[in-house]
């Protein structure tokens, strides 16, 4: 390779390293990564931490303990936690390798969604029975559990849509 051309790759190569590195390791959309042991994370319900809304499909006037079915679209996903988190923050303990995560006040006993990556979104099944409004809590529990491990939560409320 002549010297002008090496002259004139180097600054270009620089560059690239820069641009590929300057950018915050956690910056909206993460790649696809496993859930292991000893991790940290939070849990998003429709791309929201700490706080959300499930929207639910219930007809007619909503009557105090009235369920109903959770509208399609929506989605629940855990990330690993960027440093300082102001999150309510799950830990994986020494052997999780998945999250489940238990939607509050389902009639359904049965976790119905298993995570086994970070940023992965997963639908939230219609076929669940939720309340048409009130709040509850999403747990993302580390799968399986162990003494170290510690689940993460998201606050919602259910809003009933006719």
């Amino acid at each position: 390779m002549s010297r002008k051309l090496r002259i004139r790759l180097v600054p270009l190569a620089a560059a690239a390293v820069l641009a590929s590195t300057s950018a915050p390791a956690f910056a909206g959309v993460i790649d696809p990564a496993p859930i292991g042991p000893n991790q940290y994370f939070y849990g998003l319900v429709n791309g929201q931490a700490g706080q959300s809304v499930i929207k639910m499909a219930c007809f007619g006037p909503v009557y105090p303990g009235q369920t109903g079915h959770p509208l399609a679209g929506q989605t629940v996903e855990v990330r690993p936690v960027p440093s300082p988190s102001t999150v309510d923050v799950g830990y994986t303990g020494s052997a999780a390798t998945a999250v489940g995560v238990s939607l509050g006040n389902s009639a359904s006993a049965v976790t119905p969604i298993v995570l086994r990556y970070y940023g992965v979104a997963a639908a939230i099944p219609t076929s669940l029975n939720l309340p048409c409004y009130g709040s509850g809590v999403v747990e993302f529990v580390p799968a399986p559990p162990s003494s170290t491990s510690r689940p993460a939560a998201v606050k919602v409320n259910f809003v009933g849509q006719p």
